[in-house]
């Protein structure tokens, strides 16, 4: 299990992503128009520092639902490899079977 530190971290970096998503895109999308002015461009740059760093969807880490456990993490099932084994072998994820022969 990771810590609980961590794992409050992420979920608050979640939600800073989703609030300022909108805002983030809008500005990106400013500073990289090449028609417009260098002035405007300048000004949405510094707008875009202002905003909190961990309101950048790169700053998330894919975490382990069960567990919270960050590293081998299979993104389709949204679990590490380890709940994945132990979910798998006491039948609750319906279509694996623990293979035997």
């Amino acid at each position: 299990m990771a810590k609980k530190s961590s794992i409050e971290k992420n979920k608050h970096r979640q939600e800073l992503v989703a609030k300022f998503a909108a805002k983030r895109a809008a500005l990106k999308v400013v500073t990289k128009d090449q028609s417009a002015s260098m002035e405007d461009r300048f000004r949405a740059q510094l707008a875009l520092a202002e905003l909190p760093r961990n309101g950048s969807k790169v700053r998330l880490r894919n975490r382990c639902e069960v567990t919270g456990r960050p590293r081998a993490y299979y993104r389709k099932l949204k679990m590490s490899r380890i709940a994945l084994r132990d979910l798998g072998n006491n039948g609750q994820i319906p279509g694996i079977v623990k293979s035997s022969w």
